[in-house]
């Protein structure tokens, strides 16, 4: 194995990282370079992504990068959120900004491909839990709204695809991306075409899949006197497709029996466990779950959560009112509030996109009757809720996919930002009753650079990558007994609330 270095971008939908990953041939460190925010713009009452402020915050971390490399990059990988894209020529070039997948051009959406299509039949076809927001929705909106634009695209992009097609790779998508849009087949494994003529939607603009690991070659002549020659590799470009490609763990997960399940908790919280293959069974359908595509073939079997987004949010209502809460001190405060006071149903639609968080988490509560001395409740008070009602609804998902897969829990992995949480962590592992392994918070960018050392060829299997990422560091957590039984009440109540 030769010593490598790589750029790799994460791209979450709050903010963006790009980090320097060094590998010696058995261990690999990861340094940040630059990290910036990502804010959608507000146009004619719509949300799009700043796609050209996105690049030039890339490419100026990827300057960085080289620098700290001693000039050197060996390659260069993209992951970000899902869901969302944009539509090219045949140059790469947009021609429009991507609208956000929190845009309300969707509203209705969903239920007008369900009124055509049955929701068994687009299951059996995608294995992909039904969001509003997902790409097969955008495009039915994109249509209903602009009838032909899609058909006159070259090609629909999704966002880390677009954005390697801009550093000179190829127009392609990228698998475990691409299984997120519910417009792909898990057992085809390839696009849903059947689906999408169904309702109408052209498909000559989908591209070629690849899967992650893939050279998509060198970058463009024109940006290599900034970057070098580096190659463009792309990793499992869905960012928590990268990130559980980086649970430091020997255990393999097979179909049979899973042992360990996973948490990708930051904006939204991704609960579920790592199969051989996929499930799409009426239970599954019933569920919810979703059947996303992971690393050398591998199944992301799990639900979404609406995750710390509803404490960011909460933070960024009380700032603007003048409180000046930062996120360790509300942690701190949260601590010593009252147990199960503010429990909330996290998944709540209302919760996607609200103009006042706190005063919508207040609106649910008093829906569901609950009950409190004054007129509202702290904002401690509110973020031990929210957090609360997080932990419970992980145990909650949990629990169906054991019922669904026979998964037998002898540890969570709790991974990405929210891995710092170490309230939440303590919680999750009282109220599941087995350890709870926190980190890496980095998981996606480690993960990313994992599979970029695969497309360089030092890495060559699931187990290999593993192997390595086993040595980052975590912090574990083992449940009270003492607190058991508080947990498993709660858990009951919220049980019976859905």
């Amino acid at each position: 194995m030769a010593s490598r270095t790589v750029a790799a971008v994460d791209l979450g939908a709050e903010s963006g990282r790009v980090m320097l990953a060094r590998f010696d041939g058995g261990r690999c460190t990861l340094e940040e370079i630059h990290r910036f925010p990502n804010r959608p713009v507000f146009i004619r009452g719509h949300r799009f992504w700043n796609l050209p402020q996105l690049w030039q915050e890339i490419l100026a971390g990827l300057r960085g990068a080289k620098t700290a490399a001693n000039g050197i990059l060996d390659s260069v990988g993209i992951d970000s959120w899902a869901i969302d894209y944009g539509l090219v020529d045949q140059f790469g070039l947009l021609r429009g900004l991507p609208y956000a997948y929190r845009d309300h051009r969707t509203d209705g959406a969903m239920e007008r491909v369900l009124a055509r299509i049955p929701r068994a039949s687009i299951y059996a076809q995608t294995g992909t839990q039904f969001l509003p927001f997902n790409t097969l929705y955008q495009l039915e909106a994109q249509e209903r709204c602009l009838p032909g634009d899609l058909a006159s695209a070259h090609r629909m992009l999704l966002i880390p695809d677009l954005l390697h097609a801009w550093l000179g790779g190829d127009l392609v998508a990228e698998r475990t991306n691409a299984s997120t849009t519910q417009c792909w087949n898990p057992n085809t494994r390839d696009w849903a075409t059947e689906l999408l003529a169904a309702l109408e939607l052209p498909t000559g603009f989908l591209p070629p899949i690849i899967e992650p690991g893939t050279d998509l070659g060198v970058v463009a002549p024109a940006i290599q006197a900034e970057i070098g020659m580096a190659h463009i590799i792309a990793p499992a470009t869905h960012d928590t497709g990268s990130a559980i490609a980086a649970v430091p763990t020997l255990a393999m997960s097979g179909m049979a029996s899973p042992t360990w399940g996973y948490i990708s908790s930051g904006t939204w919280s991704l609960v579920g466990v790592e199969l051989a293959t996929p499930v799409l069974t009426p239970a599954a359908l019933a569920a919810n779950c979703t059947n996303e595509g992971g690393i050398f073939g591998t199944t992301r079997f799990l639900k979404n959560v609406m995750g710390l987004w509803l404490l960011q949010e909460c933070l960024r209502t009380w700032r603007e009112r003048g409180d000046t809460w930062e996120y360790g001190e509300i942690l701190a405060a949260a601590a010593r509030e009252p147990a199960f006071v503010g429990i909330i149903e996290p998944d709540d639609p209302r919760f996607l996109a609200p103009d006042d968080m706190p005063a919508t988490i207040m609106g649910n509560l008093r829906e569901r009757g609950v009950t409190w001395s004054g007129t509202e409740l702290s904002p401690p008070a509110i973020a031990r809720g929210i957090m609360e009602s997080l932990v419970l609804r992980s145990a909650q998902i949990f629990g169906e996919i054991a019922d669904l897969t026979g998964a037998s829990y002898q540890m969570i992995h709790v991974l990405g930002g929210g891995s710092r949480n170490r309230l939440m962590n303590q919680w999750l592992a009282d109220c599941l009753g087995c350890p709870v392994m926190a980190g890496p918070a980095e998981s996606t960018a480690l993960g990313n650079a994992l599979m970029q050392f695969v497309g360089l060829g030092e890495l060559g299997s699931l187990a290999d990558v593993r192997l390595i990422a086993q040595y980052a560091e975590v912090e574990r957590f083992e449940p009270q007994p003492t607190q058991r039984a508080s947990w498993q009440d709660a858990l009951a109540h919220f049980n019976a609330l859905r």
